[in-house]
């Protein structure tokens, strides 16, 4: 705490702190969705891409080995222009990549608020203090903006990783100070 601050400055001082924990767990969550999203797009590219590519291969060659698997050729070329259509629809590379990249924004910023809670807010004035919060919290709500909204399973399973101690660092965690 800043020597020489006013009761009000160290209240105004916590309130900081607290939302600055606020803003700092609502990154994590963030993050984890979009990392889940990713993995969930990832799923999706691999379950259309490679039934797509194989059946293209199986097409091409019942079509050039003989004339007889026209017909097998032709119902694979199609079955492989639809999973190739409905593949391009979903864009599922596309979003795998903007979840990735939003996941990856939140982490920033999780990090960033958790060392100006940690490491700055002690030696800030309570100005400084509510400043840096203020470029967080607009940090925070632009990658909001642009991120998409996750389903609720990614929601789930971002959940029960945090929980599980899936955001925890070994720093972070109690030392063992039983017996040896």
């Amino acid at each position: 705490m800043v020597t020489g601050e006013s009761t009000r400055d160290t209240e105004r001082r916590k309130a900081i702190e607290s939302e600055l924990k606020r803003l700092e767990e609502s990154a994590m969550y963030s993050a984890q969705i979009q990392f889940e999203q990713t993995k969930q797009w990832r799923g999706v590219n691999l379950a259309l891409g490679v039934p797509a590519t194989l059946l293209a291969a199986i097409s091409g060659t019942a079509a050039l080995v003989n004339t007889s698997g026209r017909i097998a050729a032709g119902i694979c070329a199609l079955a492989s222009a639809a999973f190739g259509a409905i593949l391009t629809t979903v864009n599922a590379s596309h979003r795998m990549n903007q979840a990735a990249a939003a996941a990856n924004a939140y982490l920033e910023i999780q990090t960033a608020t958790r060392q100006a809670r940690e490491i700055d807010l002690p030696y800030w004035t309570a100005d400084e203090a509510r400043s840096a919060l203020a470029e967080l919290t607009a940090r925070r709500d632009e990658q909001n903006k642009t991120a998409e909204v996750p389903n609720r399973r990614s929601y789930k399973k971002a959940q029960k990783n945090i929980e599980g101690g899936g955001q925890t660092y070994a720093v972070d965690e109690p030392e063992n100070t039983g017996g040896e």
